[in-house]
């Protein structure tokens, strides 16, 4: 990839087509996968297809659909054709999608089947096109999914329509994300060819992909994530990512990883951590044994070891780059998993900056850092703390979006006329240049003697104790509150033979929480105390990446007593 002559998606799919050709590129997990020629031949249809829909360059063509092989392939078909792509997250309400639709201007919407399904009720004339992502049939206006016929795509791919002959430049735009965020509203973020193309270049210098490895997929792909990471460079590195037909839970996942024996993957820190706190940990502390020597200094790092191994054999005992971004890891579990000498690496950043700022890999990784700033990106810390040395961090390189869509004046919020794009996170580096990132700056709480809190520290506090599923700190009138989502199930099961009779879950949640409490403010300093804590009944609501969104979470009602 490094030896590409222009840093556009277009040189990507043309480079990787000639120099790997017959090798496999995309697939379903135990199906066929498409080579990477077969995935050149098909995005030149597509591109062809739009053309001939009198498509012109410009355009935008929007991506509607869980992750697949031929999302990827539209994906380079719409560049192909010189459209600019808008990949849309599947889990957005209809009306998110109607609005981003909207808003892009997008004419033609390649959707699959199962997301068609939700959304129909938009395709109700002939303003725009869908064509349905998992056979490029044509869906006309009005038309539910079980009006299409399976061998309307035969159009699609027989036809002997013209390729274009469409050449972008590294500064034209190439994709708009939507984003949803943790504020509560989205924005339409625009990343140049080159934007993406050189975060991945500088991203695959730490991950270290090659022609034969291999990646399973479980986050959206319309997501920058893991769309730059996890599909543009293994496709330019010769890698092949295989997706899963169903959601990654424990009994699709497991059997998919011992099939592919993937050697790297990207995750949020929610899927480890549940992997680590409700399969490994509990392992270990059913047996006597082990858990005297996993609780024992001398023995606890032999016992972890072992864990690890265990757990890289489920992983399929290739794995050499297990990536976690999107949000902080919980430092028990990352204790865990350094102590087991699991191949983690923590990476930092944001879909604005298309996406990594800074990272690790398993060699390099350091405990609750996020790693060094990428090759050829800046990063300075302003308006320091004048105690711990922390600061916003704003960030400056190749990889810094062109701007909001349709935004000018949220655009000039955020990027200084220099080109420095303010994060809105804080951070600190250490002696060895290591990022380490310490909440938001939309998010710190101010103490009575105006103490920087950051509720994140807070919340890593209280998801280590057991039971724990997730928290969110806030402050409310002055005062901090804590509300947590606890696993009742488990917690029952523990403490029935304390107890004589039965005894309902939400009882033992109550009683839990009231000695959680007690136990999480002797942890803390005296300007970070809980003034309360209350157990949510219903896991909390996220977005699409798996955070939670705190802007919901801001006010604390005390439960009603019947």
């Amino acid at each position: 990839m490094e030896n590409h002559d222009k840093l556009t998606l277009t040189t990507i799919i043309k480079n990787s087509v000639h120099l790997y050709g017959n090798t496999p590129a995309l697939s379903f997990v135990n199906e066929d996968p498409l080579t990477f020629k077969d995935a050149g031949d098909s995005a030149n249809k597509v591109a062809a297809f739009l053309s001939s829909r009198n498509m012109n360059p410009g355009d935008k063509v929007a991506i509607l659909s869980e992750n697949m092989p031929n999302w990827g392939v539209t994906y380079f078909g719409i560049s192909l054709a010189g459209g600019i792509i808008v990949p849309i997250l599947p889990d957005f309400h209809p009306n998110e999608i109607k609005n981003i639709i909207d808003h892009s201007s997008a004419k033609i919407i390649f959707v699959s089947k199962k997301i068609y399904e939700k959304i129909q009720d938009l395709n109700i004339d002939n303003e725009r096109e869908f064509i349905l992502l998992d056979d490029f049939s044509l869906i006309q206006a009005g038309r539910s999914v079980s009006d299409i016929k399976a061998e309307s795509g035969e159009y699609f791919f027989k036809s002997t329509m013209e390729i274009p002959n469409i050449n972008p430049e590294e500064e034209d735009l190439a994709v708009i994300i939507y984003t949803a965020g943790t504020t509560g509203s989205s924005k339409g973020v625009m990343l140049s060819h080159k934007n993406i193309c050189s975060n991945a270049i500088a991203s695959n210098k730490i991950a270290d992909m090659k022609p034969g490895h291999t990646l399973v997929s479980i986050l959206p792909l319309s997501h920058s994530y893991e769309c730059t990471l996890g599909f543009i460079i293994p496709f330019s590195s010769g890698s092949c990512v295989y997706y899963l037909r169903k959601p990654p839970s424990a009994t699709v996942l497991l059997p998919a990883l011992k099939t592919v024996k993937p050697h790297l993957m990207l995750s949020v820190p929610l899927l480890i951590e549940k992997i680590v706190r409700q399969s490994v940990l509990p392992n270990i502390e059913k047996k006597a044994v082990l858990r005297t020597l996993f609780h024992f200094p001398l023995t606890h790092k032999l016992i972890a070891r072992l864990a690890g191994k265990k757990l890289l054999k489920t992983f399929g005992n290739r794995l050499f780059f297990f990536g976690i971004g999107g949000a902080g890891l919980a430092s028990d579990v990352e204790n865990f998993l350094k102590d087991a000498k699991f191949p983690y690496a923590i990476g930092y950043g944001l879909t604005e900056t298309a996406p990594l700022i800074a990272g690790a890999n398993a060699t390099t990784s350091r405990f609750t850092a996020t790693g060094k700033v990428i090759d050829g990106g800046e990063v300075k810390i302003v308006n320091p703390h004048k105690d711990t040395g922390e600061g916003e961090i704003i960030y400056k390189g190749p990889n810094v979006m062109m701007g909001y869509y349709k935004d000018s004046e949220k655009t000039s919020e955020v990027i200084s006329n220099e080109g420095w794009f303010r994060t809105g996170d804080l951070g600190i580096f250490d002696k060895d240049n290591y990022l380490y990132i310490k909440g938001r700056v939309k998010t710190i709480m101010l103490g009575a003697s105006g103490e920087n809190i950051y509720p994140e520290a807070i919340e890593s506090v209280i998801n280590e104790f057991d039971f724990i599923e997730e928290s969110v700190v806030f402050q409310d009138e002055g005062k901090i509150f804590a509300l947590v989502h606890i696993d009742k199930e488990a917690l029952t099961e523990s403490v029935k033979h304390l107890k004589e009779g039965a005894i309902q879950a939400s009882e033992n949640a109550a009683e839990y929480t009231k000695e959680l409490l007690k136990k999480v403010n002797k942890q803390l300093n005296s300007f970070s105390k809980i003034a309360n804590l209350r157990h949510e009944e219903e896991p909390f609501e996220k977005t699409p990446k798996n955070t939670i969104k705190r802007y919901l979470y801001t006010k604390f009602k005390k439960q009603n007593k019947d």
